[in-house]
C-alpha cells in the first residue's frame, strides 16, 4: 500500500480509501464486517461514511452505515488504528427525515450532526469531517451550465463564514481533526480557502468529487488549485458505477449490481458513454490489462489524487480493485487514453 499526503496537513494516507456506502442496503453487517477485516489487513485503513448513509437514502436505513462501522470499533477496539471520513448531509439531497430536515451548514446544525455520527461511531471525534455539499445551488451531479442552478435559488443559504467558523471550532474541541468539502466548484473552494486566511481559520484539506475516465471534469479548475493550494482530491466513482469495471459491456445487467436494482443510478449509461467505455475496454485488453486496472491506475497517477475511494459489494470486487493499485500505466498507454478522451470528452459530467 502507497501513503500520500492529504492535503497541507503532513499527514499520510493510503492512496486507496475504502467507500462504505453500501453497508447497511446492499450489504449486511456481517459481509461489511468482511470487507473492513480484510481492508485493514491489506493496510487501507482509510474509511468514508456519511451521516446520510447507506445509498440509496431512505428514512428507515439512515445512519445505518455509520452505526455498523461503529459497531466494528466497539467490537475490535481499534479507533487509533483508523483514519475515519464521515460527512454532514447538505439540503439538497438530506431529506425531511435527517434532523427533521435541518441540513443547513449553521452552527447548531453541524455540532447536531457530528454529535449523532460520534454516537454512531462509537468514537470521541472524527478525523475528516466534509461537507457532502454545497448548501448553496451550484452545478454538480452532472448539472452543466451556472444559470440553471441558480435559476434554483434557495433563500436559507448559510453564510460561508459561519459554516467555516462552526467547524473551526468543533476541530479546537477535538471533535473534529480535519475538514473537506464534496461536491464542490472552484469557486467554492477557493471562496473557502480565502475566508480561513482572512478569519485565522483552519482551511479545508480535501475535496471528495467525481473522477474517472468518463468524468475528467476535475481537471479543469479543480486541479490547479490542488496543485497551488494543496488540496487533495478524494476521487469518487472511480469505476462510474461500475460500468469501468466492464461488467455492463453489451447490455449486460447482472442481477444484483446497483445500476440494476436501482433506476436512480443512470449517469454513465448514456450511449457517448457507452461508446467511450468500450474503447477503454478495447484499449486495456490491447494491453493485456482488465478495464478495472486501467481505470483505476489512471487515477492513481494523476498528481492532484490524495486517495481514490473503492466500493464492493463482495469481497472478489474488493480484492481486484486492491491489487489494481499495483499496475502503473506507461505514458503511451496514457497518450493513448487521452486521445479516446479527445474523441469523446467527460461524456458523464
Amino acid at each position: 500500500m502507497q501513503f500520500k499526503p492529504l492535503g497541507q496537513t503532513g499527514i499520510l494516507v493510503p492512496e486507496i480509501c475504502l467507500g462504505t456506502m453500501t453497508f447497511g442496503e446492499q450489504n449486511t453487517q456481517a459481509q461489511a464486517f468482511e470487507q473492513l477485516e480484510y481492508a485493514l489487513g491489506r493496510g487501507l485503513n482509510f474509511w468514508d461514511t456519511a451521516e446520510m448513509y447507506p445509498v440509496p437514502p431512505k428514512p428507515e436505513t439512515q445512519g445505518a452505515t455509520e452505526a455498523i462501522l461503529g459497531n466494528w470499533i466497539a467490537q475490535r477496539g481499534q479507533r487509533e488504528e483508523l483514519f475515519i471520513a464521515s460527512k454532514i448531509a447538505g439540503p439538497s439531497q438530506g431529506g425531511s427525515h435527517i434532523r427533521d430536515g435541518q441540513t443547513q451548514f449553521t452552527v447548531t446544525e453541524i455540532s447536531s450532526a457530528i454529535d449523532g455520527s460520534l454516537k454512531r461511531l462509537h468514537s470521541d471525534y472524527i478525523d475528516l469531517y466534509q461537507l457532502h455539499w454545497p448548501q448553496r445551488p451550484t452545478n454538480y451531479f452532472g448539472q452543466l451550465g451556472y444559470g440553471n442552478a441558480q435559476s434554483k435559488k434557495s433563500q436559507n443559504v448559510t453564510a460561508l463564514e459561519e459554516t467555516l467558523s462552526a467547524l473551526h471550532d468543533e476541530i479546537k474541541r477535538g471533535r473534529i481533526r480535519y475538514i473537506g468539502l464534496s461536491n464542490e466548484t472552484p469557486w467554492g473552494t477557493m471562496k473557502f480557502l480565502q475566508l480561513a486566511e482572512k478569519l485565522g481559520l483552519e482551511k479545508f484539506v480535501s475535496v471528495q468529487n467525481p473522477y474517472n475516465l468518463l468524468n475528467r471534469t476535475y481537471e479543469i479548475g479543480m486541479s490547479e488549485i490542488a496543485h497551488y493550494e494543496g488540496v487533495g482530491l478524494l476521487a469518487y466513482s472511480p469505476l462510474a458505477f461500475g460500468y469501468l469495471s466492464g461488467k455492463f459491456r453489451d447490455g449486460a445487467r447482472p442481477a444484483d449490481a446497483r445500476v440494476t436494482l436501482y433506476s436512480r443510478f443512470s449517469r454513465y449509461s448514456n450511449p457517448e458513454s457507452e461508446w467511450a467505455t468500450e474503447q477503454y475496454a478495447l484499449l486495456a485488453e490491447k494491453h493485456g490489462l482488465s478495464l478495472t486496472q486501467l481505470s483505476l491506475a489512471f487515477i492513481k497517477q494523476q498528481f492532484f489524487v490524495s486517495s481514490t475511494i473503492i466500493g464492493a459489494t463482495n469481497l472478489d470486487q474488493l480484492k481486484e480493485n486492491i491489487d489494481a493499485f499495483e499496475v502503473n500505466l506507461t505514458e503511451d498507454i496514457l497518450k493513448e487514453i487521452d486521445a479516446i478522451h479527445q474523441q469523446q470528452p467527460n461524456p458523464a459530467p
